[in-house]
């Protein structure tokens, strides 16, 4: 896998990790379905997902050469952007008008 490949494919990732807390009802994505879902949960599982996320970011920098650190920057700007990923989530849970409620 080149450069340009792992850098798609951990973007594609985040976007979906991002918005899979807000389009399942299900806690932690494979517990018992809970109808409304706690907002409690939904931001662990945000989280949670942000550090697999990562983790695999790292994983795939790591198989294509040498792992450079990195700073308190590069985290704050990865996580304003996984919380950017998931607004179209956000938007389909919390801002549009349910037919069934």
């Amino acid at each position: 896998m080149d450069q340009s490949a792992a850098i798609w494919l951990v973007l594609l990732a985040a976007a979906v990790a991002a918005n899979a807390p807000y389009f399942s009802q299900r806690i932690l994505l494979v517990g018992p379905r809970r109808r409304p879902k706690p907002v409690a949960w939904r931001l662990l599982e945000l989280v949670l997902l942000a550090l697999l996320t990562l983790g695999l970011g790292f994983m795939l920098e790591a198989r294509l050469g040498q792992r450079q650190p990195q700073g308190w920057e590069f985290y704050a700007v990865s996580i304003c952007l996984f919380i950017t990923l998931g607004f179209p989530g956000f938007v389909w849970c919390y801002l549009r008008r349910h037919r069934n409620d």
